[in-house]
């Protein structure tokens, strides 16, 4: 009797040995199924990366090393690993003002250029001889311009607005642009030897105007309708009502 339950306590044994080695084959196999169902995603989003050469082959045998190429800033450098992160977020849009002038762009580039300190040329395009498109920067602000013919002309529904600190950036810029034909015009606003509208303004117009106080704001726009260059000090006065 006693043989007979000590071998029916080794089969009981075995059973429980079995059922959990069945249980633990069968969680492996729901975790690789998982984890293929977590990769194709990922990897359906690597084949839609710029700059991607090449992903998992389709014919990729067992065993085979899952790997990617990734084009880097150099265009000959290239870096192999295993599945990168994720990609960043697109690159924002950018927003350029782009000129149209008769034959001018390069001259009206040169001469901002030669205005606004903090400016840069970026490119001269040229063909058969002729400029016909450049790029610039003002105060890390991008512009395009092109030479395409006299059709259009330049007028005050489109200006730009030159924010400065101090009085004496006001008469500068003032005096550059306006230089060599350009016109001065009321409010802050001139025209400068290309017909291209530009505002010269304090930086402190905006709390004079947006102040709490509807009558300091009045005074002050009753003081700027009677300027052509602003005037920082008669604002302030007007401001503080002396």
């Amino acid at each position: 009797m006693l043989g007979e339950s000590g071998a029916g306590i080794y089969v009981a044994y075995a059973v429980i040995v079995a059922f959990i080695v069945l249980v633990v084959v069968m969680f492996l196999r729901l975790a690789i199924i998982f984890s293929l169902l977590w990769l194709m995603p990922v990897a359906a989003v690597l084949r839609r990366v710029p700059g991607v050469r090449r992903f998992i082959p389709a014919e990729a045998g067992e065993g085979e090393a899952w790997h990617v190429e990734i084009r880097r800033s150099a265009p000959t450098q290239w870096q192999e690993g295993m599945i990168p992160h994720l990609p960043r977020s697109p690159t924002m849009p950018t927003v350029t003002p782009f000129l149209w002038f008769d034959t001018q762009a390069e001259d009206a580039m040169n001469f901002y250029a030669s205005i606004f300190p903090r400016s840069r040329v970026l490119s001269v395009t040229r063909a058969h001889g002729r400029v016909m498109s450049v790029e610039f920067e003002l105060e890390g602000q991008k512009f395009m311009a092109l030479n395409a013919g006299p059709h259009f002309q330049f007028n005050e529904a489109v200006s730009f607005f030159v924010g400065c600190e101090t009085q004496q950036e006001i008469d500068d810029y003032w005096a550059k642009l306006t230089a060599d034909g350009g016109a001065p015009s009321r409010c802050g606003w001139l025209k400068d030897k290309f017909g291209l509208s530009w505002q010269i303004v304090p930086k402190s117009l905006g709390r004079m105007l947006n102040d709490g106080d509807p009558a300091r704001s009045k005074r002050v726009m009753d003081a700027l309708l009677q300027m052509q260059k602003l005037d920082v000090d008669r604002l302030q006065q007007a401001f503080d009502g002396a």
